[in-house]
């Protein structure tokens, strides 16, 4: 049995992020993997309760989401609302979906602070990034699941043909 793919629902096209847009990921191993149903689509987010649109969040003080899961750092909005509970809830419903359905793999959007794998934004809405992980990759990743960046598309097809 081939293993699953967790996969950011904005990368499957769907109207999912902060500003209410997909982020559609156009690579033909989309399409065979969809077909051979070894994608498990999540918006870690929305599976939270949070809305489309909303403001968009960071990870206070340059931290990452690993500090958030040790209870070091916060999730907060441009609009300073904290969201630290809605994104470990998030990361607690991706590492749930991802276990039950037996997925190996998750093919994430970077950058978010949810689901960035290889650079997150630095908490001073400033647009500067910064190597890191978001909450829910950081979760994913605890969990023995292989995070991989839509930017790392080969070295996930790469690895699942090892």
């Amino acid at each position: 049995m081939q293993s699953k793919i967790l996969v950011s629902a904005c990368l499957m096209g769907h109207a999912v992020r902060y500003d209410g847009r997909a982020k559609p990921l156009l690579h033909p191993v989309i399409e065979t993997w969809r077909a051979e149903g070894r994608l498990v689509t999540i918006c870690p987010e929305m599976s939270a309760g949070m809305t489309v649109p909303r403001p968009p969040a960071e990870i206070a003080g340059a931290a990452t989401g690993e500090d958030v899961l040790a209870g070091k750092a916060r999730v907060v909005e441009l609009t300073g609302a904290d969201v630290t509970e809605e994104f470990l809830q998030a990361a607690r419903n991706a590492v749930t979906l991802a276990l039950q359905a037996g997925c190996h793999y998750a093919l994430l959007i970077d950058g978010s602070p949810s689901c960035g794998s290889g650079f997150i934004y630095d908490g001073t809405f400033s647009g500067r990034k910064q190597a890191g992980n978001g909450v829910t990759a950081a979760a994913l990743k605890a969990a023995g699941v292989e995070v991989f960046s839509d930017h790392e598309i080969e070295q996930l097809i790469d690895r699942i043909a090892e």
